[in-house]
């Protein structure tokens, strides 16, 4: 993606394809657009729940943020607002080939293109990436799985 493609989907709002593009440079483009980004770490996130704790931690969401898909649409919608211009997430390493997963990524890709609605509607832009990362590996026998807090 040529940087005035992405500066124009930055402005504009929408899906971004991460494959067209490295995630310093939508992060660069953004800054120099005045629209925040964050990155959402997902690369131990094995359920949807696990996927939206990433965003909170990422975006700093309100404590009384409820974890389900309307709480997720509501808080992104505010921290659209929020914002002067806009607001970019990239979802790093989202796994949404997983079986757990796989369904989920695609109900966040649902919310995640109704609030692009919401920002146009309220003069701002929401511009989202999905680093997509297939399947976790299979745990090896007798080793336990790094907890999602990763201590």
């Amino acid at each position: 993606m040529s940087q005035s493609a992405l500066q124009k989907k930055l402005k504009k709002g929408g899906q971004i394809e991460a494959a067209s593009v490295s995630q310093e440079e939508v992060a660069k483009q953004a800054e120099a657009l005045g629209i925040t980004y964050f990155t959402v770490e997902c690369d131990r996130a094995r359920s949807r729940s696990a996927v939206l704790r990433a965003v909170v931690k990422a975006v700093d969401f309100p404590e009384f943020f409820g974890g389900n898909l309307d709480a997720f649409y509501d808080c992104l919608c505010d921290t659209v607002i929020d914002q002067k211009t806009g607001l970019c997430l990239w979802f790093h390493n989202l796994h949404s080939g997983d079986p757990t997963l796989e369904e989920d990524s695609k109900a966040i890709i649902s919310v995640c293109e109704d609030v692009v609605e919401y920002a146009a509607n309220n003069g701002r832009s929401f511009s989202f990436a999905i680093q997509h990362a297939g399947r976790h590996p299979d745990p090896e026998p007798g080793v336990a799985p790094v907890p999602y807090s990763g201590s």
